[in-house]
């Protein structure tokens, strides 16, 4: 098993987009700046209704934009990613509903629109936070030393567990030889 230096070496990790990682990385950067203009807004312009309203949407924009970052960042699946898409595309709805119904018919009207709103900003975020979630739960990057392959080989009731490079892995199983020509050579 090669040491922790290597196994996480950076030259390495060829897995990730370089240009994924900064888009995600920018997404995410961009996110936190609008939470942090909607907390500056609301503090500098004080409690005015057109302050309220902006900021709203502006943290609104904000959180999807944080969870589509993570899915951006890490090596997560498709089915993780357009789950994350869903969600941030509910909850961007919802900001737009927000945007609709605020400060008019937001509550104490004859048709309020408070409580529809935050349900599907809700759902949109709770569906984002749960594929974010699966996303870091399946992120193995600690178990997955870049370039080896782990093969447990069983020979006559014994359990050897061998290591060898991907390109070797590839060289001996591309070659056409049968079994006890693959563990001869692994043993090797």
């Amino acid at each position: 098993m090669p040491s922790l230096d290597e196994a996480y070496n950076r030259d390495r990790v060829t897995e990730r987009d370089p240009r994924r990682v900064a888009g995600g990385l920018c997404l995410g950067v961009a996110g936190a700046l609008a939470i942090l203009a909607a907390i500056v807004l609301v503090a500098v312009a004080g409690a005015t209704t057109l302050a309220k309203a902006q900021a709203g949407v502006l943290a609104g924009l904000g959180v999807p934009a944080m969870f589509l970052a993570v899915v951006l960042v890490l090596p997560a699946s498709t089915r993780a990613r357009l789950g994350v898409v869903a969600g941030a595309v509910l909850s961007v709805a919802g900001v737009w509903l927000f945007w609709e119904a605020y400060p008019t018919r937001w509550t104490r009207t004859a048709n309020p629109m408070a409580f529809e709103t935050v349900m599907v900003y809700g759902l949109g975020g709770a569906i984002a936070l749960w594929f974010v979630f699966s996303a870091v739960a399946s992120f193995r990057r600690r178990n997955n030393p870049q370039g080896t392959v782990e093969l447990e080989v069983v020979r006559q009731g014994e359990t050897k567990t061998v290591e060898v490079s991907r390109d070797r892995y590839r060289r001996i199983l591309g070659d056409g030889g049968d079994a006890s020509d693959v563990i001869r050579e692994l043993d090797e």
